[in-house]
């Protein structure tokens, strides 16, 4: 369970305080991202606020001068005498902007994944339509599991993170139907990416699978039972992990 160090909502036409909402299911969006040190950053964070303003054109959220009222919440609600390790969520809706910071929660090096049929709404953004990948993510131990998505026999993203395959120290990562984020779009300019449809059939072909995200940094997968799949090297994960030392990923 998600330990919460704050939770708040502001209308979003005059910053009163209202009654906090996760804003999941609405129609809206939101991002994610790492917040670490004392004072606190916000790593990854012009990357973050520049796909987040493309999501509200997208969605017809944004407003004159909402670009502003995001910073000035942001560092409203990030304390400098704090030491943090946590995820920074901003959710905004046409009513409410919902601001929450959780701790960041350490990846298990027994990393499993579970296959589920399933392709985000309108996988290219990060809009709240997760209340169906909410209530699977629930029944697991997300410490230790994740779930990934499949659609029309491709693999796609899990329900937190990118992911990185890697054959031959050459890496992929798939190409269409999901989203592709800031950490994964980072490392995109570290080392050379084959971005490409990757059949779920085809997995056993790759020595490992990596996730990449805000909260899962960069987390190696040992299983995926139903695919019969296991993790067979650690070099990979060595290599990639060596870019986001500056990150704190």
């Amino acid at each position: 369970m998600a330990n919460f160090l704050l939770k708040k909502s502001y209308h979003i036409n005059n910053l009163k305080i209202s009654k906090f909402k996760d804003l999941w299911g609405s129609h809206g969006v939101f991002t994610t991202i790492r917040l670490v040190g004392k004072p606190g950053k916000l790593v990854l964070f012009n990357n973050h606020f520049i796909n987040l303003i493309k999501s509200l054109k997208k969605y017809k959220i944004y407003s004159k001068n909402i670009d502003q009222t995001i910073k000035t919440l942001i560092k409203t609600n990030i304390r400098n005498n704090f030491k943090y390790n946590h995820l920074f969520r901003i959710a905004l809706s046409k009513k409410l902007i919902s601001i929450s910071i959780r701790k960041r929660l350490k990846p298990s090096n027994n990393f499993e994944l579970k296959v589920l049929n399933y392709k985000r709404t309108d996988p290219k953004y990060k809009n709240l339509q997760y209340k169906y990948i909410l209530k699977k993510l629930n029944s697991y131990d997300t410490t230790k599991v994740d779930i990934l998505l499949v659609y029309k026999k491709k693999i796609l993203e899990t329900c937190t993170s990118n992911l990185l395959l890697i054959k031959n120290n050459k890496y992929y990562s798939p190409k269409n139907n999901c989203y592709i984020g800031n950490t994964i779009n980072y490392l995109s300019k570290k080392v050379k990416i084959n971005f490409k449809d990757i059949n779920l059939k085809d997995i056993h072909k790759f020595d490992e699978v990596l996730l990449i995200g805000s909260g899962k940094g960069v987390t190696p997968v040992k299983l995926i039972n139903q695919c019969k799949w296991k993790n067979k090297s650690m070099t990979g994960f060595k290599k990639i992990k060596k870019n986001f030392k500056l990150l704190n990923l």
